[in-house]
């Protein structure tokens, strides 16, 4: 599977959505996905970059996580802004990237991006928990595609 078009069905989609939704519930934190084709430079800088272009680096607290697929390069990062940076424990993004690998591995892309998606959700909340004066959904929850 090369296109990024055929990496996710419209209800695989909106099952990454929902938990998306689910997961920023309980929190101020943002999380979102991104996916492409193919990655020309370093996966991590063009993570960075991503997440710089999806303005997701502008969170009023830098809570915010991306997931970043380069789905014909076989290759996906997590990156959290410095607020959750600053807090989480160490092996964090480690081990929320071995859970997903081990569904991506099986060729189950949606159920790894949701697990991702749950687990980074847990640690937000711990750590950004939703304030009923202050929570606002400051970026979109759809999945994006460069």
């Amino acid at each position: 599977m090369s296109k990024v078009e055929d990496f996710l069905s419209a209800e695989e989609e909106q099952e990454i959505v929902a938990a998306i939704r689910t997961a920023e519930r309980s929190t101020s934190g943002e999380i979102r996905i991104h996916i492409e084709d193919h990655c020309d430079v370093d996966t991590f800088d063009r993570t960075l970059e991503v997440f710089h272009l999806l303005k997701m680096d502008n969170t009023r607290l830098r809570n915010g996580v991306l997931i970043y697929v380069a789905v014909r390069d076989k290759k996906f990062v997590i990156y959290g802004d410095k607020g959750i940076n600053d807090v989480v424990p160490c092996d964090f993004w480690d081990t929320t990237r071995d859970v997903m690998r081990n569904y991506f591995q099986e060729g189950n892309f949606t159920k790894g991006l949701i697990e991702g998606v749950l687990k980074a959700g847990l640690e937000l909340q711990a750590h950004f928990p939703w304030d009923a004066h202050t929570h606002e959904d400051e970026l979109p929850n759809e999945i994006s595609r460069g």
